[in-house]
């Protein structure tokens, strides 16, 4: 089964892509400390490993079976398209795949050094390859393929297979870089500074992320949503529910050896400062008024994000070349509390369409990125802590206020978050009942209800999803869905996560005391959720009452496409009771005129014929090297721009909150077709 990753709800601090040419390379560094485990990879191995065997839902011994799984996803972390390692390493490899699970059980992790440090030397052997290649004449004119599918790749046997396998994926490379109109020298310079800031950034690599890797490799093996945390890992998990942080208010992305600006907060200390902007190159930064400049080329996103960050009302100094310039400037901007709003829920109103007396239907869009709350303020007991549902909470009400006709919730982008926010959120647009089922590891059921009386919205409703709606978001949709409260619209199903982590601090397992060090967290697997009526949505997710098309329909981005993911089942519905405001009749009336207006659609058309040559090349495991075939299969459609466009939310600049295109103004006409077919029954009673 094809690995993919999950898309969940996330901020771009910690994207690594690739772009910006530089005429010289930096020394290689000094090789990094990894010589042995530290006293502290014990303690916490230790106590994931006893977590591991209590608390996990699938009640899955750590045995010979999880061994080799976890030694197969450390090796697939490290080198997914099998073009590092050599077979021979691997064979060396799993002699050992038995004896992983005695060696976490005994809190002994060396061996991962031992396979991280080869992977090391195969790196510095690689880019050696590289930059002799670069130096040949490529033929780009031979019928030569590369395989493309990482279930179909293979290792090396010998150095002469590797080298073989290296000049295809450098030729690959630099045709790639020509379709971005990057040739010659440019092109050259571009793809040398690539890889050795590979080799870099992963000679930078530290005990705490180390560890991270091969324990989650070996949780994940239990089911894909089990991860060990590490200290920084869990900061930012914190900062992404709370929805802020202190800092400067710029999303950043690692390209080429270079830290770049890809956002500017709104209102943040950047945007006030004025002058630091989208596509400028971050290249060194100080502390303080005075503090020394350090230089950041080549440092890893993560340690730079650290150094930026800082508690608000002190300065940090950027080194910034802007985008177009080779000169480097100084920015001292004064950090402050950053709101991270582009995660939190955002209202509009639409007018579209035509009622009898001419004026336009008001429909209000409410986009909702994840479900969040301040979990620290909650637990210290604070009644006036963010969260996703006075968020919304509030947008519906203003929308009452403006007299809107239907509300959408567009859920398209929406991973998951807080369950509990999920259930408080469903209970705006119910009036009381079941919301969720949960089912832990010794089979016992619980219901969580919506216990408050009443809506906060009680009119029309349609939920928007797509196979990147997940986990929280399928609870609501399934909900909204089985007490027939309103319309789910979007792709066939949603992503099919069904279960439920929870998130164990380790310091606090392992130091009984009031602020336990900070040693990561284990986000473990321990019950499943299922819906009112008694279906998981594990690997099934939510099916839509009405279909539209597109892309990410057929993309290997669900549950069912990752490894080891649980399995779909059935429990006994909940006592709950549908309102009147769905029913199969008007479906079928919806469906009709949908698929009717998709028909003599030109654009729907269009986007039909793109799923297609899509399919088409996705389903092909090895991809032509000769340029004339390469340029002319991406003629017709470039498969993986066409994922990437789906998969990495729009940067630069800010996003609308419903943006006008023809897929929406198709779900703005479902949505009127579905306030015309309620008639006067807009009231969402028993």
């Amino acid at each position: 089964m094809r690995r993919t990753c999950q898309v969940l709800s996330s901020h771009c601090l910690l994207v690594a892509m690739a772009i910006v040419v530089v005429t010289t390379l930096l020394p290689e560094p000094v090789r990094a400390e990894l010589t042995k485990p530290r006293a502290s990879d014990r303690r916490v191995t230790l106590v994931v490993s006893h977590l591991m065997g209590r608390e996990h839902l699938s009640k899955h011994p750590l045995d010979d079976e999880i061994s080799a799984r976890g030694l197969k996803s450390f090796l697939e972390s490290l080198d997914p398209m099998k073009v590092y390692f050599t077979a021979g390493d691997i064979a060396e490899f799993e002699q050992k795949k038995k004896e992983i699970d005695e060696m976490i059980q005994k809190g002994d992790i060396s061996f991962a050094y031992t396979i991280f440090n080869r992977f090391l030397e195969r790196i510095e052997q690689r880019v050696a390859t590289v930059d002799q290649l670069l130096k040949t004449d490529l033929d780009f004119t031979a019928d030569e393929e590369m395989v493309i599918d990482r279930d179909e790749a293979t290792y090396a046997k010998d150095e002469a297979e590797s080298l073989d396998r290296w000049k295809k994926r450098i030729k690959y490379d630099l045709l790639v870089l020509k379709g971005d109109k990057k040739e010659g020298k440019e092109a050259l310079e571009k793809l040398s500074r690539r890889y050795h800031s590979f080799l870099k950034r992963m000679k930078q690599t530290d005990g705490d992320e180390l560890l991270e890797m091969f324990l989650t490799a070996v949780t994940s093996s239990y089911d894909p949503h089990t991860t060990y945390m590490s200290p920084s890992s869990l900061d930012n998990f914190r900062i992404l529910m709370s929805l802020n942080l202190d800092g400067i208010g710029a999303a950043l992305k690692f390209e080429d050896g270079y830290t770049v600006v890809t956002k500017i907060i709104p209102a943040g200390a950047a945007d006030k400062h004025g002058k630091l902007k989208v596509e400028d190159r971050i290249v060194s930064v100080g502390q303080g008024e005075d503090g020394e400049m350090v230089d950041v080329v080549d440092m890893k996103l993560g340690d730079v994000v650290k150094m930026i960050r800082g508690k608000a009302g002190t300065i940090v100094r950027l080194g910034v070349i802007p985008a177009g310039s080779s000169e480097t400037k100084i920015y001292p901007i004064t950090r402050e509390k950053i709101k991270l709003e582009d995660s939190a829920a955002q209202g509009e109103v639409i007018e579209d369409g035509a009622k009898e007396d001419g004026s336009k239907y008001k429909l209000g869009v409410i986009d909702l990125p994840s479900f969040y709350m301040d979990m620290q303020a909650a637990r210290e007991g604070k009644t006036d802590f963010r969260s996703t549902t006075e968020d919304v909470r509030k947008i519906l009400k203003n929308f009452r206020s403006k007299d809107v006709d239907a509300v959408i919730l567009d859920l398209r982008r929406n991973g998951g978050g807080s369950l509990t926010e999920a259930i408080n959120l469903t209970g705006l647009f119910i009036d009381d009942g079941p919301v969720v089922q949960v089912k832990d590891s010794a089979n016992r059921i619980q219901s969580y209800d919506d216990l408050e009386a009443g809506m906060e919205w009680s009119g029309p409703l349609v939920v928007l999803t797509s196979k990147f709606s997940a986990s929280a978001s399928e609870i609501l949709a399934g909900a909204i869905q089985d007490y027939r409260r309103g319309i789910v619209v979007g792709d066939e199903a949603t992503h099919g996560k069904g279960t439920v982590q929870s998130l164990l601090d380790l310091g606090a397992q392992l130091f009984r005391v009031k602020e336990p060090p900070n040693y990561g967290a284990l986000k473990i697997t321990m019950q499943q959720f299922y819906r009112p009526n008694g279906d998981s949505t594990q690997k099934r997710g939510v099916l839509a009452d009405i279909v539209l098309p597109s892309i990410t329909n057929h993309m290997d981005v669900a549950e069912s496409d990752l490894d080891f993911a649980m399995d779909f089942d059935k429990i006994p519905a909940a006592g709950y009771k549908a309102t009147a405001m769905v029913r199969p009749e008007m479906l079928t009336k919806l469906r009709e005129a949908s698929q009717k207006r998709r028909m003599e659609s030109e654009d729907f058309d269009k986007l039909l014929k793109n799923i297609e040559r899509y399919r088409e090349q996705k389903a092909k495991k090895k991809l032509s090297l000769n340029e004339k075939k390469f340029f002319a299969a991406r003629a017709e459609l470039d498969a993986d721009k066409e994922e990437e466009k789906q998969l990495v939310d729009d940067e630069k600049g800010d996003k609308p909150v419903f943006e006008r295109n023809y897929y929406n103004d198709e779900v703005l006409d479902i949505t009127i077709d579905y306030i015309k077919l309620l008639q006067d029954a807009k009231v969402a009673t028993k």
